[in-house]
């Protein structure tokens, strides 16, 4: 009886350690597996030894271009974490063309190798070729190219003006015509796929020098006429005519009569003291829509006197 009890206490002693022994290697072998995919994380446990394996087993396809981390080959260990990066598609636009590329987020530079297109040193690429694609983004390629071009352009001649004691302030005299030089410059024409953009001088060359033109300035602002001495600011010539009676007063609210005239109040001021040669003193007192810059009209007692008067130019002084 001892004997036979003693048998079956060791074999159920044996069942006990062979189970124990059973379960420590399910739990050694079983394995706690993360898998983040399509913007989900499925925490799992499996037996399977490989990345590919654990993935089969979880339905999870995989496409020809997406990435696994992982590699499908690799052996799973307890905690291990596995992401799935899908592929998606991506245009490239070039030399008025759409190529599609498909892979996983990928620097714009690799996009364009694996779109096998290449680059001229000044193309310009957006986004940059640093930047990782994304899906929904388009890369875009201008195609940048240069011309040399070379035309000839005007080199303006610079003005000198020097002083003139012989002639009155406000007055001029050209000394010395001046000319234009000539340069030759090299432009450097910039193309965006095709289209001009941009045109830059590089370099000039003068093949002819300006000739500056050379202006006599008055300094007079005294002037003898008969007995008479004239002091003023500055002499202008102005194109005269002559107006009579009209029934109208003058802009200045005065009855017309000789010694008034008519000016552009823009350059004469209303109310100025003036002296006409061939006219007289005279005081701007009206003003006329034709009376536009140097002009002035002088009144005159009759028609007649209008008619011979007729259309000259004269000299003028804004007398001080």
């Amino acid at each position: 009886m001892l004997l036979l009890k003693s048998k079956r206490l060791a074999f159920w002693g044996s069942l006990i350690l062979m189970a124990a022994a059973l379960g420590g290697l399910l739990f050694w072998l079983e394995k706690d597996v993360t898998i983040s995919v399509d913007n989900q994380e499925i925490k799992t446990y499996t037996f399977k030894p490989t990345v590919g394996e654990v993935l089969a087993q979880k339905n999870i396809e995989l496409g020809p271009r997406d990435l696994v981390e992982p590699a499908s080959d690799t052996r799973l260990e307890k905690g291990t974490h596995i992401t799935v990066i899908r592929a998606f598609k991506t245009k490239v636009l070039v030399d008025g063309q759409e190529t599609e590329i498909l892979s996983t987020p990928v620097s714009v530079a690799r996009a364009l190798d694996l779109a096998a297109i290449t680059l001229g040193p000044d193309d310009i690429v957006t986004p940059g070729l640093r930047s990782l694609t994304r899906p929904g983004q388009d890369i875009k390629v201008v195609r940048v190219s240069h011309k040399m071009d070379s035309t000839d352009g005007v080199i303006p001649f610079p003005v000198q003006r020097v002083s003139d004691n012989t002639l009155e302030k406000g007055l001029t005299r050209t000394l010395k015509k001046g000319n234009n030089g000539l340069e030759r410059q090299n432009i450097k024409i910039t193309y965006h796929d095709g289209e001009e953009v941009k045109r830059e001088v590089v370099d000039r060359r003068t093949i002819r020098e300006p000739v500056p033109r050379v202006i006599a300035m008055g300094t007079i602002t005294s002037v003898s006429r008969g007995n008479l001495r004239l002091d003023f600011s500055r002499a202008m010539l102005a194109e005269a005519t002559a107006y009579t009676y009209t029934g109208n007063r003058t802009a200045s609210g005065r009855h017309p009569e000789v010694g008034l005239v008519a000016v552009d109040t823009g350059v004469i001021p209303m109310g100025t003291r003036l002296y006409i040669e061939g006219y007289g003193f005279a005081q701007a007192a009206d003003r006329g829509r034709s009376i536009q810059g140097n002009r002035v009209d002088v009144f005159m007692e009759s028609k007649d006197q209008c008619l011979r008067w007729g259309r000259r130019t004269v000299k003028l002084y804004v007398l001080d």
